[in-house]
């Protein structure tokens, strides 16, 4: 067994680990984003938070293929580009701040942008009107900021288009095509920050498996008829998450 293998199945709460990646499968399936919301309260807690990042990255990658070909095709392509492509631009600023911020203070970022966003789901708020390319381009800028230094690059844009008027099909399909641009642009990053070690890919490779397990039953389960029972579910699985990952319970 390679040593980096052998060190990955070694690592301190390695179930948690997985019980979170499963979990966060299964949410993405359904509705395209969460796996942020429910991986890193608890990744902070066990690992450096540049290596929950890397994790939730690498993992991400491991699920395009069965992701993306549906999302491809019911994607506003056009939209995404700008936000993605503000993200990209913002997030060597977030990965700047994740190298020189104190791990504390990274894991109360973590844990309040996963319940700011979460409120905001739950209220239902909705907006009206259109939002134009300056305003899409300040959307994608903040992800990109937001993803680099916590690892929850969705936020930004999970709101903008939940809380528009956009149909369950194009919110999932929209969000997913974005998170996919936006791991990649995070692993780029982390590498070029030489923040990579091939203990943690490995360890990605792990927790890919229970990932992509729960990413296909929940693409099965994806239903617009069931979506608010899901949902439900969902904004419960990511409070316990953040509850979990909070510092106050060291």
């Amino acid at each position: 067994m390679p040593d980096g293998l052998a060190s990955a199945f070694g690592t301190p709460g390695l179930v948690w680990l997985l019980a979170a990646f499963g979990a966060a499968g299964l949410v993405r399936g359904f509705t395209g984003f969460g796996t942020g919301l429910i991986v890193m309260p608890v990744a902070a807690v066990l690992l450096p938070v540049p290596v929950a990042i890397l994790l939730l990255s690498v993992t991400g990658v491991f699920s395009w293929p069965a992701m993306l070909p549906r999302a491809w095709r019911g994607a506003d392509k056009r939209q995404v580009a700008v936000l993605a492509g503000a993200a990209l631009l913002t997030m060597p600023l977030g990965i700047w701040l994740l190298t020189i911020l104190p791990r504390d203070l990274l894991r109360w970022l973590v844990a309040v942008a996963a319940a700011v966003t979460l409120a905001a789901l739950v209220s239902g708020w909705r907006y009206r009107g259109r939002v134009g390319w300056p305003g899409l381009g300040a959307i994608g800028g903040a992800a990109g900021v937001l993803g680099g230094t916590t690892g929850l690059t969705g936020p930004p844009v999970i709101l903008f288009y939940l809380a528009g008027p956009s149909g369950a099909e194009a919110v999932r399909a929209n969000t997913i095509l974005f998170l996919a641009a936006l791991e990649v642009g995070i692993v780029v990053n982390l590498f070029a920050r030489d923040l990579v070690t091939v203990e943690a890919i490995w360890l990605g490779l792990i927790l890919a498996m229970p990932y992509l397990v729960g990413i296909t039953i929940g693409q099965r389960l994806f239903d617009p008829a069931r979506e608010r029972t899901f949902r439900a579910l969902a904004y419960a699985v990511i409070g316990l998450a953040i509850l979990t990952g909070l510092p106050v319970f060291d």
